[in-house]
């Protein structure tokens, strides 16, 4: 046996141990295991994601990809990929798929054999390849950690998807810095290879600045409000602010906790908060006066003195952030939006009052409004979360409608659950 193949049966038996439940992550660090597929497995377990099911489930904007194709950046770019990857990709057995910030598949184009064959674990436009749906893979991951990514073979979490590798590199909106996708390249061993990996970071630089001087043409008012200010605080990652400096060049910082509070509230109370009220709306009032001025002193420095003014402290000019896009998803009744919006709970960490009561506002806002459409689809989505993973009742309206194979999945978990929490 070559090295290359013992190597892949080493992992795949690492693998087959991990998702059975008979070592654990501490086990996984001691073996050759890369620490970026190390931590991405326990995400893809932790999430609930099935290695015996196709890569992806079909995701609810399968039905909207051709919108989704107009409407994305990425369509601008389209001959720019197809010149530097797709043409040559058609005759060699890989494929060049094309995703959307939340990992749903835009395109999929090249080797026509090898396109069919990935049918079969549902690498087609419209599937959702996002980490929490089809776990360990190259544009799923990247997305996830926003950072170029290799998996190779047995690196995935399904086992449907082991025979290929893939190398992901995420694509940036030129002025904002937002994450707005990736470009993917899957097929045999070799592209996995640091080659690949090189060829496909050339051609993201390559449509980075195709979207930058298109960007350059458009009108200021659009230009303007592309480089808005972002507040991202929904999910597991560390609260980010995100902006342009004068030159228009993307910036973004991170947030401390305390930070991130306050610009939630702010962002809720556009009228203003006097410095009493915010610091009982952050620390049911053990905090005093000084300590309030001391963190919007150093909340300036972050997002810059014009934004922040006093007596009372209020924002002077609006701010977007993934809060309001799923409170504003919600409040016009497009419940797909407010999922696709909605990476996690606002601010886990945070033990302010009026933070937890909007915390628990948005979660709960989001589940009533998934159960009142009855659409399967998104009551998949919603328990795909970490919310729905102790979902009883979403899980059992799951197992009463569904078809057979997730009536045998809800009814695993509603199992688990049992025998968790008796």
């Amino acid at each position: 046996m070559s090295s290359s193949k013992a190597a892949d049966a080493d992992v795949r038996a690492v693998h087959e141990l991990f998702v059975a439940g008979e070592v654990d992550a501490s086990y996984l660090a001691s073996t050759p295991l890369r620490r970026v597929v190390v931590e991405s497995w326990q995400r893809s377990l932790a999430r609930g994601v099935d290695p015996d099911r196709g890569g992806a489930q079909s995701s609810e904007l399968a039905l909207s990809v051709a919108r989704m194709r107009a409407t994305h950046p990425l369509a601008s770019a389209l001959p720019v990929i197809r010149r530097l990857l797709v043409d040559d990709a058609r005759s060699s057995g890989v494929m060049v798929a094309i995703s959307a910030a939340d990992g749903t598949l835009l395109w999929v184009e090249g080797d026509a054999t090898a396109c069919r064959q990935a049918e079969s674990m549902n690498f087609v436009p419209g599937a959702d390849w996002s980490e929490r749906g089809a776990g360990t893979n190259a544009p799923g991951t990247a997305l996830a950690l926003d950072a170029e990514v290799q998996i190779r073979g047995t690196e995935h979490f399904s086992r449907l998807v082991q025979p290929w590798s893939c190398t992901a590199v995420p694509v940036h909106d030129p002025v904002t810095g937002t994450l707005i996708g990736a470009i993917d390249l899957t097929g045999g061993d070799d592209v996995s290879s640091s080659q690949t990996l090189a060829l496909v970071r050339a051609t993201v630089v390559a449509v980075e600045n195709h979207l930058a001087l298109l960007r350059f043409t458009e009108a200021p008012r659009v230009e303007s409000r592309s480089a808005a200010p972002r507040l991202r605080v929904l999910g597991a990652d560390r609260p980010r602010w995100e902006s342009s400096d004068a030159t228009g060049r993307p910036t973004r910082a991170a947030l401390t906790g305390r930070h991130a509070d306050i610009l939630v509230l702010l962002s809720r109370h556009p009228e203003g908060l006097s410095a009493d009220h915010l610091a009982t709306l952050l620390d049911d009032g053990h905090l005093d006066v000084v300590t309030i001025r001391a963190e919007m002193s150093r909340l300036r420095r972050v997002v810059g003195p014009e934004l922040l003014s006093s007596r009372p402290y209020r924002l002077t000019a609006p701010i977007s952030s993934d809060l309001a896009e799923v409170f504003d998803a919600l409040a016009r009744g497009d419940v797909a939006a407010a999922l696709d919006a909605y990476a996690g709970p606002l601010l886990g960490k945070s033990v302010s009052p009026a933070v937890g009561r909007l915390r628990t506002e948005l979660s709960t806002g989001l589940r009533g409004a998934v159960m009142a459409t009855g659409d399967l689809g998104l009551l998949r989505r919603w328990l795909q979360l970490p919310e729905g993973s102790d979902d009883r009742d979403g899980w059992r309206r799951l197992f009463d409608s569904a078809e057979p194979v997730d009536r045998a999945r809800a009814g695993g978990h509603l199992a688990g659950l049992d025998f968790e929490f008796g």
